[in-house]
């Protein structure tokens, strides 16, 4: 029988490792690759962006090296806080990051806070930076949500729409299973199924079209900032509603935190983009230079 299976639309999926490969008797994980990949590209765009722009591409290789390390060090941080009834007995487990355990809203948020301090250091404008990273930001959200489907996680509750997606029982963890979703498992063939929303799918597939109108718009962007305040309306609006999908939710409160975090920048962004959008009529002089860029690049093509 399948591992995975997606019957509506006859997937079958029969064996899919978790591990791609091992290594001086180390697993590697395939979710580390898709994380390992979305960074390599999400630099390899921003680096194009700024040389596209009129920047320095090298201030994006630099930058990188120390918002990957503060983004992680701020997405485990993240999922600790929230998590706490896991750690609070044994905190040594703070730290076994191997076993799974990064929140993207706290990468984002270490990210944000490293770019505020870096373009403050080197004096750069913080709103053009912001714009040639977001891109690059919701590419590496794209590529790894998949590691999330290989690691058989990050998946909602019972449903039996187009999409529904089947799960050995077998290879799941328990706690991210719902009481829905266990009273109506799936039996086949003696093999017990949970059927779920593959609510990584939906935020991957979502992502990649905000992906799409970042691209579109940097090419006719008004004024620094736009990118970035589109980026935390598209990606927020998006995770509001599939979080809510969700069975491995961090809550706090009663609420899911991630929920109420994305509902806090959509109204944030949105207002930022209307309030940006009135005080920038022209184009502002810092833009000058990426424009002149721009236009030259059209002429040699």
């Amino acid at each position: 029988m399948p591992e995975i299976w997606f019957p509506h639309l006859g997937i079958e999926i029969n064996h899919l490792n978790r591990v791609a490969f091992t290594i001086f008797g180390k697993e590697v994980y395939w979710y580390g690759i898709f994380i390992g990949t979305a960074v390599l590209l999400g630099l390899l765009l921003a680096m194009h962006e700024a040389k596209r722009t009129g920047q320095d591409p090298d201030t994006y290789l630099d930058f990188a090296l120390y918002a990957l390390v503060f983004a992680i060090i701020c997405a485990r941080l993240y999922y600790v806080a929230f998590s706490w009834d896991n750690y609070k007995d044994n905190l040594i487990k703070i730290f076994a990051t191997r076993e799974g355990g990064l929140a993207i809203y706290g990468g984002v948020i270490g990210g944000v806070l490293t770019a505020l301090v870096y373009s403050k250091i080197k004096k750069i404008n913080f709103w053009q930076l912001a714009d040639t990273a977001a891109p690059s930001l919701v590419l590496g959200q794209v590529l790894g949500r998949w590691g999330n489907f290989f690691n058989r996680e990050a998946f909602g509750d019972f449903t039996n729409n187009l999409f529904a997606m089947r799960y050995q029982l077998s290879q799941v963890r328990l706690g991210d299973i719902s009481d829905n979703t266990l009273s109506q498992l799936q039996m086949v063939n003696g093999v017990e199924y949970i059927q779920v929303h593959p609510t990584f799918l939906y935020e991957s597939l979502w992502n990649l079209g905000v992906l799409a109108l970042l691209i579109f718009v940097s090419r006719r962007k008004k004024f620094h900032g736009e990118i970035a305040g589109l980026y935390f309306l598209g990606y927020g609006l998006g995770r509001v509603w599939i979080e809510g999908l969700r069975t491995d939710q961090l809550r706090w409160g009663g609420f899911a935190v991630s929920q109420v975090l994305s509902a806090i920048f959509i109204v944030a962004a949105a207002a930022f983009l209307v309030w940006k959008g009135r005080q920038e009529k022209l184009v502002p002089k810092s833009m000058e230079g990426e424009n002149s860029v721009e236009n030259e690049e059209k002429q040699e093509d």
